[in-house]
């Protein structure tokens, strides 16, 4: 116990209280320097700084407290069951349970209420409440979830957020007062409260009547005090993008294309978690939307390109900055080492093999084939034979790996890719193929300097793409891997996820491969789900930005000589790319590229 950090003691104190509290030895509790998330009995809890500081001690312990919670008092499946279809009411339910099982244990212990607060203050901070100048601003489901809480816990809604719920409070309190007494009564029970939650909703005209399935099964009947404990951790508060359903008329807009864009989250990501801490309107929804036809008359544009930027990795974060971010993930690779070691050494197995020589048996002159010799022993009146080397054309061949950076991707599935794209770089140089790293995210949340072009302009109708694209140059195709090999931990750095434009971002990857002078170019598309863009989305149609990128992944299928593939992440991109695999566990992401990349060197 001696050798023993007090970063070490807390972080064993946080388990076991946890383990106490939700009634389950299995509960694992590791830092994280990203978002807060919980996967079933793994939680991942914001490491504070090594004195311990009070406030963010707090933090850390308020962030443990609420997965706590939920594996104590939520049963996922049960909550899944009755999940509104709509994306706002959907947000706002999530919203709503979190708040119930939060407020079960901030009424029973007084340390834990302290806590949650401070992990409040700390998602509240970052939500788009808190920069609320109008009613049609405010995130629904930030609105109704602080208010809830203030009447289940009696604890007052955050200064930073008060502005932003005081637009929709008299609204609110119009429609759904009634039922915050309601639900307050049936804290204890998820089940009463689920149903009670999904009045509220259809009072707020957020969905419409519908029964709730009967439970069928036994682990699901019970209730908030007795809950399966090792359900995928799944929507959690917090999620709704657009606040553009809450504008002066609530009630109206509804339907319309507009409300259909608004953008929430619900990962897909591999490992089933909604980052539930995630900060509400920083994780795009990854809508899975059926086969349209694009029309022929379809005209993508951008408002303007003059914010849009193609940066180099090392220019947006300092050395210092890079080389801790660089031992971040070099600690999040040492648990694969031996996994990706065999993954690597399979790939370059298969590419030496199609660069190995082979060779012309029975000439007349070349090297002596020692295989035959056992013919003239036998036979002292046979020839000796010979053979000659003969060298197997093999295409100077270039790799693009496009990554998706937006924000949904945050936590394990940024870091396998980083770390997948780091062990992909390391073998293809060693067989002599060029690799080039990319990422594709925007500058900014909901717009940024275009959007202020385009409210300063009048808003014009439909003005195509707007938001300030950053793509990102990680390591270029004629760079060695160790020069670039710090640049990938820039992928965890915190803020730098934000939204996707795949379109653009695949152009401009296959023209960097256009450029180049290799006879095969490869292009590796990794992603978690369709393109998203809040900005864009809320004043164009809402299949803007997916028709576009069906577009010119026919183009290149059909007329580049680039060849394209793609591994969707918990969303199925077999949808948009000819050839294309999905995975569902982020795990298996580098095994996935290897095999997905061999496969294309031994297509002719």
């Amino acid at each position: 116990m001696s050798d023993e950090s007090p970063l070490d003691r807390f972080k064993s104190v946080l388990a076991g209280t946890a383990r106490a509290l939700s009634h389950d030895a299995e509960i694992e509790v590791a830092w994280t320097a990203d978002t807060p998330i919980q996967n079933g009995k793994n939680f991942r809890i914001p490491m504070p700084g090594r004195n311990l500081p009070r406030e963010q001690a707090m933090e850390a312990r308020g962030f443990a407290d609420s997965f706590t919670l939920k594996v104590r008092h939520h049963n996922e499946q049960l909550h899944a069951r009755n999940a509104p279809a709509e994306p706002t009411a959907r947000a706002c339910y999530d919203a709503v349970e979190t708040v119930r099982y939060e407020a079960l244990g901030a009424n029973a212990y007084q340390g834990m209420r302290d806590n949650l607060d401070a992990a409040l203050m700390v998602r509240v901070g970052g939500d788009p409440i808190t920069r609320a100048v109008r009613a049609d601003e405010v995130p629904m489901s930030a609105a109704l979830s602080l208010l809830l809480r203030e009447r289940l816990t009696g604890q007052p809604v955050p200064e930073a957020a008060r502005a932003g719920v005081d637009m929709l409070r008299g609204w609110i309190d119009e429609r759904a007062g009634g039922d915050f007494d309601a639900l307050a009564a049936s804290i204890d029970d998820q089940k009463a409260f689920q149903s009670l939650a999904l009045n509220m909703l259809q009072h707020l005209e957020l969905t419409k009547a519908e029964p709730m399935e009967p439970s069928t099964e036994e682990g699901e009947e019970q209730d908030g005090e007795d809950q399966s404990e090792d359900q995928p951790d799944e929507g959690e508060a917090g999620e709704e993008q657009s606040p553009s359903e809450v504008a002066a008329e609530p009630t109206e807009g509804e339907d319309d294309g507009e409300g259909e864009a608004e953008s929430q989250m619900e990962d897909d990501s591999a490992e089933g978690e909604a980052g539930d801490e995630g900060e509400e309107g920083m994780m795009p929804v990854r809508p899975n939307r059926p086969w349209t036809d694009i029309p022929a008359n379809f005209d993508y544009k951008a408002f303007t390109e003059s914010f849009d930027e193609v940066v180099a990795a090392t220019d947006l974060c300092d050395e210092d900055e890079l080389n801790r971010l660089r031992a971040y993930l070099d600690a999040q690779l040492k648990g694969l080492q031996g996994v990706v070691t065999k993954l690597a050494n399979r790939l370059q197995r298969r590419l030496m093999a199609q660069q190995n020589r082979s060779w012309d048996f029975d000439q007349e002159e070349g090297l002596l084939d020692a295989a035959r010799l056992a013919r003239v022993v036998i036979s002292p009146g046979q020839s000796l034979s010979y053979k000659v080397e003969r060298d197997i054309e093999f295409k100077d061949t270039v790799v693009t790996l496009l990554l998706d950076n937006s924000g949904s991707m945050r936590g394990r599935p940024i870091s396998i890719a980083a770390i997948s794209a780091d062990v992909m770089a390391r073998t293809l140089e060693r067989c002599g193929v060029k690799t080039e790293i990319l990422g594709f995210t925007t500058r900014a949340w909901k717009g940024g300097q275009s959007r202020e072009a385009w409210l300063a302009g009048g808003k014009p109708a439909h003005p195509g793409r707007l938001n300030d694209l950053r793509h990102i140059i990680y390591k270029k195709a004629d760079e060695p891997y160790r020069r670039a090999r710090k640049n990938l931990g820039l992928m965890m750095r915190e803020g730098l996820l934000k939204e996707n434009i795949d379109g653009e971002a695949l152009l401009w990857a296959h023209t960097r491969l256009l450029a180049r002078p290799e006879d095969r170019r490869i292009l590796m598309v990794i992603s978690d789900g369709a393109p998203v863009d809040d900005s864009t989305l809320s004043v164009n149609s809402a299949g803007y930005l997916e028709q576009h990128l069906r577009k010119v992944i026919d183009w290149i299928e059909k007329q580049s000589p680039v060849q394209l593939v793609a591994i969707g992440i918990g969303h199925d991109v077999t949808r948009y790319y000819r050839r294309a695999v999905t995975i569902m566990d982020v795990e298996q992401l580098a095994g996935t590229m290897i095999e997905q990349l061999a496969g294309l060197f031994e297509d002719e």
